[in-house]
């Protein structure tokens, strides 16, 4: 386990403890305050709810919106202020959400008890929150000696294939990737201010979006692929029996493909071709009227069913929804000797579609693979939710269309 793990892994631990410590807290207040033993505000209360449910669903609560706030992506990368602000909005949201979903069911006598807890549980949430958090952020700064980063510092007269070669080998460490800038990146602007002595560098591993908007991308794709897989598990039957019935062999074809990071992942997909369709051992790209492809397979791979399976992909989050079709290392090979950049692409997960396949469509070229990833790049340059949703909306329209091959 990498460092960089074993500190996220404190993070939600951290941030469980002290929202079980809210809740607790809460609760005592509610108790002392209601029924009179402090500040003499007895009033009738009488809890809608159970004491020990909440005790397991708030603090999971809590990590569910903390992760969608993108908190735990690069704590130590963000300013004090940052965090601050996160923690503070986070915790207007978990109240809000306690309150309208929990409190406010409670039967009480005078309705100025609903202001006061709701004011009393966000005061406790924030406060207790933040404490706890910057402790840990502050330990983690001071005696964390792996920065998470590497620096790449390459001569002036280095090639742009020797950069991206470096580049390449350092991403499977997961890591962010530095690079120092040439002159015409500073003349350009690309070169920004990292806190490393003030010196400029490019941050190769940066996102377009937030992290706060990943984490919400990585959350989408865990609900859409895990409900897809439930709605469409009869036509996963049927296809399954089909492909047993239509040919010899298995039912799964598992393939090596290239991922986040540059690293091998197993994607699966429903068989299109004859078995041992590739005897002589080297991939070849399908084209029209291929002998390997079954009849079956023809119209799976046409309406684009064969890759059904992928969506287990998405789950375990080797893949996005969205995001540049993954290739194999063999192919990925030849795309560099035109496109060297290629590298650049592994900061984000492959997806089961993007803006690349719609435009160019299916790749049965070298070339076209590379005007794909033009597209591919051109779509991590200006990642976002909604240009997310406009491509799985075009993509309904390239199923429907029939355009597969």
């Amino acid at each position: 386990m990498t460092t960089y793990r074993r500190r996220q892994i404190i993070y939600v631990l951290t941030d469980a403890v002290s929202s079980l410590v809210v809740w607790l807290s809460f609760l005592i207040f509610r108790w002392l305050v209601y029924n009179g033993r402090v500040l003499g505000m007895q009033q009738v209360l009488i809890p809608a709810f159970s004491f020990v449910t909440p005790l397991v669903l708030y603090p999971v609560a809590c990590l569910i919106v903390y992760y969608l706030s993108g908190f735990y992506l690069h704590p130590l990368r963000r300013k004090i202020t940052r965090d601050v602000l996160n923690t503070f909005l986070s915790a207007v949201i978990i109240s809000l959400f306690t309150f309208f979903v929990v409190i406010i069911d409670d039967h009480v006598a005078d309705y100025r008890v609903y202001l006061v807890s709701l004011f009393v549980l966000f005061s406790m949430q924030f406060t207790i929150s933040l404490l706890t958090r910057l402790i840990v952020i502050t330990i983690s700064r001071t005696y964390s000696k792996d920065k998470n980063e590497i620096i790449i510092d390459l001569p002036e007269e280095a090639t742009e294939q020797e950069l991206f070669n470096a580049i390449k080998a350092a991403y499977p460490t997961g890591k962010d990737i530095l690079v120092r800038p040439r002159i015409k990146d500073i003349l350009t602007g690309a070169a920004r201010i990292v806190d490393l002595n003030g010196e400029a560098y490019i941050r190769i591993t940066d996102h377009k979006m937030s992290d706060a908007q990943l984490c919400q991308k990585r959350a989408f794709d865990v609900l859409m692929s895990a409900a897809a897989i439930v709605v469409l598990s009869p036509v996963f039957l049927v296809v399954a029996c089909l492909v047993k019935a239509s040919s010899h062999g298995s039912i799964i074809y598992c393939q090596q493909r290239v991922g986040l990071h540059g690293l091998p992942f197993t994607i699966y997909k429903f068989r299109t071709m004859y078995e041992n369709a590739e005897q002589d051992g080297v991939p070849h790209l399908t084209d029209n009227n291929d002998p390997r492809i079954t009849q079956l397979g023809s119209v799976l791979r046409k309406y684009r069913l064969d890759e059904l399976p992928q969506l287990w992909n998405v789950f375990k989050g080797d893949m996005s929804i969205v995001g540049p079709r993954p290739e194999r290392a063999y192919f990925i090979s030849r795309i560099e000797q035109l496109a060297p950049y290629y590298c650049l692409i592994y900061k984000i997960r492959p997806g089961l579609t993007s803006w690349g396949p719609i435009k160019v469509g299916y790749t049965d070229t070298i070339d076209k693979m590379v005007r794909r990833l033009q597209y591919d790049i051109a779509y991590m340059e200006n990642m976002s939710l909604l240009l997310d949703l406009k491509i799985m909306f075009y993509t309904v329209g390239v199923l429907l269309g029939g355009k597969g091959k």
